[in-house]
């Protein structure tokens, strides 16, 4: 048995996988700086033995912390990178490529082929393109649904917080429902824009776009150009990476 810990911005996803995975649950990230995620993890695992660890993170104080933890349970460590991903790379500089984006290629590539399209609606939301030769080649990086909801409310006197859901117009009849559509509507059109942009340069006939990510299936409802929603998507491809990594 292996652990997996996809650490992102905002959660931990962990997970247990042999041939597959056994079991998952998110944490709240910010719980790696207190000595509740240990609590938290052990409980998780319970008598489960496992013999190694795979991390993919993008919060270098929680790897660290992960890594602490790891070593009092005298687990062997294993940190994804593009070195190890399993993944070829046509990247400029690919050591500055989030392990979370190769982890997601791998995934979406391992189930449907390529050329391929991930987005992930995370803190941030990206996109990762594996090519027609199945080359990790490139992204785009924007603001996070609730990274722009949470900032409109900060930055403004009267704009609330705003709980994220599908809008049932095009037309706000208050300032809460009007940012919802700003916010969900705007979002799709973005997607859209750049599902279409990035085809443009692909060229390709058929052009799967696999969704993952906490708002993934929201947003997923008004996108006829996504294909799949995968929200174990980045354990996914921890997991297949732990099949060739010793």
């Amino acid at each position: 048995m292996r652990l997996l810990l996809d650490i992102g911005n905002t959660c931990t996803h962990a997970a247990l996988v042999e041939k597959r995975i056994y079991k998952d649950k998110q944490f709240l990230t910010t719980e790696w700086t207190t000595d509740k995620m240990g609590v938290h993890l052990k409980r998780f695992i319970g008598r489960t033995k496992f013999t190694r660890a795979l991390i993919c993170s993008v919060v270098p104080t929680a790897t660290q912390a992960a890594r602490a933890w790891l070593r009092i349970t005298k687990t062997k460590v294993i940190i994804l990178s593009h070195k190890n991903c399993g993944i070829s790379i046509d990247y400029p500089n690919p050591s500055t490529i989030g392990p979370d984006r190769l982890a997601n290629a791998l995934a979406v590539r391992s189930e449907f082929g390529s050329p391929a399209v991930v987005v992930d609606f995370g803190t941030a939301m990206t996109f990762d393109i594996i090519n027609s030769q199945g080359n990790y080649t490139g992204g785009i990086i924007a603001p996070g649904l609730s990274a722009m909801t949470d900032y409109l409310h900060e930055k403004t006197a009267l704009l609330p917080r705003i709980q994220l859901r599908n809008p049932k117009s095009a037309i706000g009849k208050s300032t809460e429902e009007a940012m919802l559509i700003g916010a969900v509507h705007g979002y799709r059109g973005l997607v859209q824009a750049l599902i279409k942009r990035v085809n443009t340069q692909i060229r390709a006939r058929h052009l799967p776009v696999v969704a993952t990510g906490g708002h993934a299936k929201l947003l997923a409802k008004g996108i006829p150009e996504i294909t799949a929603v995968r929200p174990r998507l980045t354990l996914e491809g921890l997991r297949i990476a732990s099949n060739t990594i010793n």
